[in-house]
């Protein structure tokens, strides 16, 4: 950091940091391309729910439509354990064809996916290798297990979108060989395997400076009293910079928690 640079210390919840690395992705070289002139598709997710509603919000036309946070999702954490969204209860991928809502399946939009296309689709862990890995309750891996074939083999722009409280401190490579939903004695929740993907990964960091930060580092993570899951960071940059983040910031600050509508946590 040079002596005209400034730091700036940022303390985000999930549901904020999720909000940041939301507009982090709306603002992605290949996102703002793709939504020229190619297709994006956001698969469900929590994360994936304020990446909809940020994408939808930069459209220039009135055809957008507002995303039920609470049924954007497939399977999820609680304090239940490993859960699933019923299928009645969750809204439908959002899917973007040259900035137009498409009402196409996702399944066939994935079909259709090449190297100009974008497809979104969060994860559940993160390791210092900077390896993503989902957790799959569905026996054929659902979305992700009908995509990733296609993404990789066509080099279709991968974006996972994740808060750096996904961290874990085990190579998710060598976790996946260990786990799978048959491997399991018990369970709290639905039993699971695990999948290591790679692609783009979006932090809270990475979103830091798309979003204008010449440098951005998290110093602690943890909290309590509303805080848990909490992640404190630094930015650096110019002090035009630092305000402007911190503006950014400000907006995000108060964003309520994640609910989610009902969940099914047995086998």
């Amino acid at each position: 950091m040079t002596m005209e640079e400034k730091r700036i210390l940022i303390t985000l919840t999930p549901s904020e940091s999720k909000r940041l690395i939301a507009k982090g992705v709306r603002n992605l070289e290949e996102v703002q391309r793709a939504l020229k002139h190619g297709t994006i598709v956001i698969g469900l997710g929590t994360t994936n729910a304020y990446v909809a509603e940020e994408i939808l919000a930069a459209l220039s036309d009135t055809e957008t439509r507002t995303v039920d946070k609470q049924r954007y999702a497939a399977g999820v954490i609680t304090d239940k354990g490993t859960c699933i969204v019923p299928k009645e209860e969750r809204e439908t991928d959002i899917i973007l064809k040259d900035g137009k809502i498409s009402e196409e399946s996702i399944e066939k939009a994935i079909e259709g996916l090449s190297a100009k296309d974008v497809f979104i689709k969060g994860a559940n862990a993160l390791d210092g290798t900077g390896t993503a890995g989902i957790l799959l309750a569905h026996p054929a891996g659902g979305t992700i297990g009908t995509a990733l074939g296609t993404v990789m083999a066509r080099g279709v722009n991968f974006v996972i979108p994740m808060g750096i409280e996904k961290t874990i401190p085990y190579p998710i490579v060598e976790a996946a060989r260990q786990v799978g939903k048959e491997l399991f004695y018990k369970s709290t929740g639905r039993a699971v395997g695990l999948m290591p993907v790679h692609g783009n990964v979006i932090t809270e960091v990475e979103a830091l400076i798309i979003l204008g930060a010449t440098n951005a580092f998290p110093i602690s993570a943890g909290g309590v009293d509303g805080g848990e899951g909490s992640v404190v960071l630094c930015a650096e940059g110019s002090t035009q910079q630092m305000d402007e983040l911190m503006q950014i910031v400000s907006q995000i600050k108060g964003e309520p928690a994640v609910k989610i509508v009902g969940v099914d946590c047995e086998e």
